[in-house]
């Protein structure tokens, strides 16, 4: 019951930012605080030893990232022909479809019970990637050049993730002692944290939300559950474990879509930000229902 109460609490918080806007929306400049947060106590629970360990998952690090680059943008431009999206909204979900994984992914696989040095060794590469492959492959596709603003990127990527995950590990290797009294109550603070984020993103969102149709909700659904689906069975085709197989599910599925959102309003139309704007909402709450039952599902393994 206790891995339910996630999901619950990031629908009703999103029901509560839709009707009640005005209560969340002005925390938006706090959401790279709060992810700061999330991954500062992350940190906490890695070691260095966890990283090194990467260097014998080569494997798994490759299909993960050529999964999430070739899945992706494949399902992204296949439901939008599908459902006979307008242009300015295919370009929002190619946008969506080759981003690189979000900093959500990590706390998903946090609470999964996933590799979570995995999760975050992917999510370096892919957005490192990202900054040749989402110009490239969006122009392949539907011939659009997306100039990605990758110093910035870069920028944030390492105040977000490396210099606050850098400072939990080192926390966790040189003051363990201390670090063992606060570890328990990490998780809880990095779901209330990707909660918020979450009401905050539908309250930001609410207006767009409320005009788009039902088909790009539609369309966002199946190229989010597409990528969990493809990560975690093309996982286990290729003979990894249950626990790296979650990991790669969640690291396909979710994408960096407040990038993509930034992106198409830079560049192209705030119609072009909708299916983004969807999909930091929908990848969340999914994300999080698939990461509560596997955590109830490993929680009832443990103690049989």
């Amino acid at each position: 019951m206790k891995a339910l109460i996630f999901p619950i609490l990031a629908i009703i918080s999103s029901a509560l930012a839709c009707f009640m806007p005005e209560i969340f929306v002005g925390y938006k400049g706090h959401i790279i605080t709060l992810l700061v947060i999330i991954m500062l106590g992350m940190g906490m629970t890695l070691t260095f030893n966890d990283f090194r360990d990467i260097f014998y998952k080569k494997s798994a690090l490759g299909i993960g990232i050529t999964l999430q680059f070739v899945v992706m943008p494949i399902v992204a431009l296949g439901v939008s022909m599908m459902f006979g999206l307008e242009n300015e909204l295919m370009v929002g979900m190619m946008l969506v479809g080759t981003s690189a994984g979000g900093t959500a992914s990590n706390v998903i696989t946090y609470i999964a019970k996933g590799d979570l040095a995995l999760s975050v060794s992917m999510t370096l590469c892919s957005t490192l990637l990202s900054i040749v492959l989402m110009p490239f492959l969006t122009w392949l596709y539907i011939g659009q050049k997306v100039p990605v603003p990758a110093i910035d990127m870069l920028i944030d990527l390492i105040k977000i993730t490396l210099v606050p995950l850098t400072i939990g590990i080192c926390l966790n290797t040189f003051a363990h002692k201390f670090i063992q009294k606060i570890q328990k109550v990490m998780p809880t603070i990095s779901m209330g944290a990707i909660i918020l984020i979450i009401a905050i993103i539908v309250a930001a969102n609410n207006a767009n939300i409320q005009k788009v149709g039902l088909l790009v909700v539609l369309a966002v659904m199946i190229h989010n559950c597409s990528g969990l689906l493809f990560g975690y069975f093309g996982a286990k085709i290729c003979g990894f474990s249950e626990k790296i197989a979650r990991t790669i599910a969640i690291e396909v599925g979710m994408q960096n879509s407040g990038l993509s959102v930034a992106l198409a309003i830079k560049y192209f139309s705030g119609l072009s930000a909708l299916p983004g704007a969807i999909f930091s909402i929908w990848h969340n709450i999914s994300g999080a229902l698939l990461a509560s039952f596997w955590a109830s599902k490993t929680n009832h393994s443990t103690k049989e």
